[in-house]
């Protein structure tokens, strides 16, 4: 069984909004960093960068961070590193579902290593649950109650050709 729980408009009208609650939070762009989680969350933290440009005029600058050498349970991801300074700044860690936990306590890991921001929040598409981490997301595009048996999978136009959030129920 698959069904869509979010379609083009219902994501951009998420990003849009969750690009608002971020600038009311860091009360502007300044200082502003968006760190993108392997693989979907690189293209929404470009999204958001460009939203808060159009909304405040300052483009943040996006990084992608490399998880790979982080992570709990043996698969390796390597990456390219952050492509910019995390120290002092306010970054805000761009994922596109939250499940586990542990792929953002990862990230945490490699951000710290590359510096100590002065804040760090988390941005996500979807919010799911089933967490197993005391890890919970700042900003939230959608929350998704799932049974354990069912998947959540984000297609982006940069890599799917559509945008859409869809879920599937394990048969």
């Amino acid at each position: 069984m698959k069904a869509q729980i979010i379609d083009a408009d219902g994501m951009r009208r998420a990003l849009w909004r969750m690009a608002h609650e971020i600038l009311e939070q860091q009360g502007g762009a300044e200082d502003l960093v968006l760190v993108g989680i392997p693989s979907r969350g690189l293209p929404l933290a470009q999204r958001i960068a460009r939203l808060i440009e159009q909304i405040e005029g300052i483009e943040p600058p996006v990084g992608q961070v490399d998880i790979g050498p982080y992570r709990d349970d043996g698969r390796a991801e390597h990456r390219q590193a952050l492509p910019t300074v995390v120290a002092g700044k306010s970054v805000v860690l761009c994922d596109d579902v939250l499940h586990t936990g542990r792929t953002v306590r990862a990230a945490l890991d490699a951000i710290v290593d590359w510096g100590r921001p002065r804040r760090v929040s988390l941005l996500v598409l979807v919010d799911r649950g089933h967490r197993e981490l005391p890890i919970r997301p700042d900003f939230v595009g959608k929350n998704v109650p799932t049974a354990r048996e069912e998947h959540v999978f984000v297609h982006l136009t940069e890599s799917d050709g559509v945008d859409e959030v869809v879920i599937e129920r394990d048969n």
